[in-house]
């Protein structure tokens, strides 16, 4: 569990070995960038496979986006008050629950459901991402480094993201084109 320390809050794993730690909060914070615009690239093949009118299909990234930005305020406090690490892999257990039922979802509905929970899921887990960060850093120089780790991991997943769209199993399935 976390301990307090003059201010700064440790995990265990924190404790000794904050390398690991780091890389999976890290890691965390790499699937909730790339997730997003994974689905926006996909799009058009998810209109084909999944039979979606035009109009409909702009639920798949819009219910993940209302679901995060309404709910991230709530996801922060909720770190506050039950603390940074367990709202952390509480959010990140549901991302990628509702990541695998999007994966094999068949209706357009069951899809949306999905994007919602993965939305609930990283606005529990994303603000936890920068507090853990800051929170586990024994100076300043410490701090920096894990900071400039965040911005290159989530510049790296939107990359990413874009990129490997073309390349996912919603994509290839078919004779179509992504």
């Amino acid at each position: 569990m976390a301990t307090s320390n003059g201010g700064r809050v440790y995990s265990n794993l924190s404790r000794f070995r904050p390398g690991l730690a780091l890389a999976t909060i890290l890691g965390g914070q790499l699937m909730l960038t790339m997730d997003f615009l994974i689905v926006l690239v996909a799009l058009p093949k998810i209109l084909a496979e999944l039979g979606y009118s035009a109009p409909g299909l702009s639920w798949v990234p819009n219910a993940f986006a209302l679901a995060f930005g309404g709910l991230l305020l709530l996801g922060g406090r909720l770190g506050d008050m039950h603390g940074q690490v367990k709202t952390f892999k509480v959010g990140i257990a549901i991302f990628v629950a509702a990541s695998l039922l999007g994966g094999m979802a068949g209706t357009p509905l069951l899809l949306i459901v999905a994007r919602v929970f993965q939305g609930v899921g990283g606005a529990l887990a994303g603000p936890s991402v920068v507090a853990l960060i800051t929170s586990m850093a024994r100076d300043e120089a410490e701090r920096n480094r894990g900071l400039s780790l965040f911005i290159a991991v989530s510049s790296v997943g939107a990359s990413a993201g874009l990129i490997s769209a073309g390349h996912s199993p919603i994509c290839s399935r078919g004779a179509g084109r992504c």
